[in-house]
């Protein structure tokens, strides 16, 4: 397989095709597809759906996918939907970057569960993952049938190649793939570490702007879609599929990246984060992050989200006579938070490239005491170039349930709470 280029637009019908004439002209199954093709659709929302939110796509392939053999359970690793049955603590949570493999280790391999709510059964939640990897997916591919991957590089770049063409990524932007599509990473810098959230409820979507306007946030032509690109390849290969929490294993005899042409709204994309326009204020307070919203996964309650991806990105803060960083504050929400470049501005260390924190719901955080006594003494009548920085957050509605494997990590930061304990008390009636 090799790129193709890139379509353009978030959500758009597509059409695509790697052999001339391979795309029906007419009607989406004919009787007899072009070159031999067989016609298979691939659909991500209920049949019954309203035409603007209803996602599916026409694949025309050299084999249909139900070609491969029989499947038998993988057993559990670190890569789970287990989040736990006993009590959440509402203690601030931080751990240190996920240390890089010493032993050949892939994508799907260096996998690791840190929390989440939810999960496949119910339709509703989200499953927060790491990864470390630091070496190609070799005759294996991957297939999620519990939900979206939204993939943040932080280390590394990735070559995906799904059955609807090759996406490129590097830190700084994302992709998503779809539930359902098969896919391998490569490591063209030959390791590689991320976030990835799992989304089990409404696919994600741009947010509505309401009294922003029309422009702002992320906008739809800078999201990447992939141009068809296929192999046909035979031999003695492995398809694992995740189906309701676990890992599942069978036997392939050829690359399922044969799809030849496609046309559908349901496909991979990517997104450049540095594109993102951000909002904000030039009076005084610190807007409330959904100014920073990049994707959100609606619920059932609306106003709510099921999950919200916000990025802090570089951008000037000018207000007069206000702090600037966050302010101290608690939510309704559970915020999971990571850091892909550069340096927080409420954290003074502690928090690395790669590392991640968790802020439960209405557990009281905020910056630690050497930001809140540096940012209580700027001078706020100049303005505050933040440059060279990119974080981020997974947002949801739900408390979001560590995994015993994450509270018990080595590279947990059990000191966290103490960056608190230096503010002192100011009061003076």
């Amino acid at each position: 397989m090799e790129a193709r280029g890139y379509q353009t637009g978030f959500g758009n019908e597509f059409a695509s095709e790697a052999v001339p004439g391979a795309l029906p002209v007419g009607r989406n199954s004919p009787q007899q597809v072009a070159h031999g093709l067989y016609a298979e659709q691939l659909t991500g929302t209920a049949f019954t759906a309203p035409r603007h939110a209803n996602r599916r796509s026409w694949l025309y392939r050299i084999r249909p996918a139900a070609m491969h053999g029989k499947f038998s359970l993988v057993e559990q690793g670190a890569f789970h939907n287990v989040f736990g049955e006993g009590p959440v603590t509402p203690e601030k949570l931080r751990w240190s970057p996920l240390p890089l493999p010493e032993a050949a280790t892939d994508f799907i391999q260096g996998l690791y569960t840190v929390a989440g709510n939810g999960g496949p059964e119910a339709g509703t939640g989200i499953g927060i993952h790491l990864y470390a990897a630091n070496r190609d997916m070799d005759g294996r591919w991957f297939c999620n049938a519990d939900g979206e991957f939204l993939i943040v590089p932080q280390q590394g770049r990735l070559h995906i190649e799904t059955e609807l063409g090759v996406l490129d990524v590097e830190p700084q932007e994302i992709v998503v793939i779809p539930r359902g599509v098969r896919y391998r990473v490569t490591l063209p810098d030959g390791q590689a570490r991320g976030y990835v959230c799992e989304n089990f409820g409404a696919l994600f979507k741009l947010p509505d702007l309401g009294p922003i306007g029309s422009n702002g946030l992320a906008n739809p032509r800078d999201f990447e879609y992939p141009q068809a690109a296929f192999e046909d390849v035979d031999g003695a290969f492995e398809l694992v599929t995740k189906f309701q929490g676990h890992l599942w294993r069978a036997d392939i005899d050829h690359s399922p990246l044969d799809v030849v042409a496609w046309h559908g709204n349901y496909a991979p994309y990517k997104y450049d984060l540095r594109r993102f326009n951000v909002i904000g204020s030039i009076s005084y307070d610190h807007p409330d992050p959904s100014i920073f919203l990049v994707l959100h996964s609606p619920s059932d309650t609306p106003g709510t989200s099921n999950i919200d991806l916000a990025v802090f990105a570089p951008r000037i803060l000018a207000m007069r006579d206000t702090f600037r960083p966050p302010w101290f504050h608690r939510n309704i929400a559970s915020e999971f938070m990571g850091l892909v470049h550069g340096v927080y501005d409420a954290k003074a260390e502690g928090f690395a490239p790669g590392g991640c924190s968790l802020h439960n719901c209405m557990t009281g955080h905020g910056p630690d005491a050497a930001t809140f006594e540096k940012a209580s003494v700027a001078d706020t009548n100049q303005p505050d170039y933040l440059e060279d920085t990119l974080a981020f957050m997974f947002e949801t509605r739900a408390v979001i349930r560590p995994t015993a494997q994450a509270l018990t990590a080595a590279h947990r930061q059990t000191d966290y709470p103490e960056c608190w304990m230096g503010l002192r008390k100011l009061f003076q009636p």
